[in-house]
């Protein structure tokens, strides 16, 4: 265990940030799942609405830094792909 004030406030602070990063992570798949269960039914017309939600919340989760860029883009452009198909 960390024994100077600044490490033991290091170790505090990255606690913090770990649950912070663990929630958004969190609400991001939850997100996902709830598009996927409403591409699942075609006659849903909350599909879009949605959507828009994931992708706002992917793309917060991104400028956060909790996912890389481009793993965001790609979940984006993969939610994108299975709604316009459906």
């Amino acid at each position: 265990m960390a024994n100077h004030v600044s490490a033991l406030k290091r170790a505090r602070q990255n606690e913090i940030r770990r649950m912070r990063n663990r929630a958004t992570r969190t609400r991001v798949k939850n997100i996902i799942k709830d598009v996927r269960t409403l591409a699942a039914d075609p006659a849903e017309a909350d599909m879009v609405q949605a959507l828009n939600n994931a992708k706002s919340t992917i793309d917060r989760a991104a400028k956060k830094g909790v996912v890389h860029k481009r793993t965001a883009a790609r979940k984006i452009s993969r939610l994108q792909r299975l709604i316009n198909a459906g």
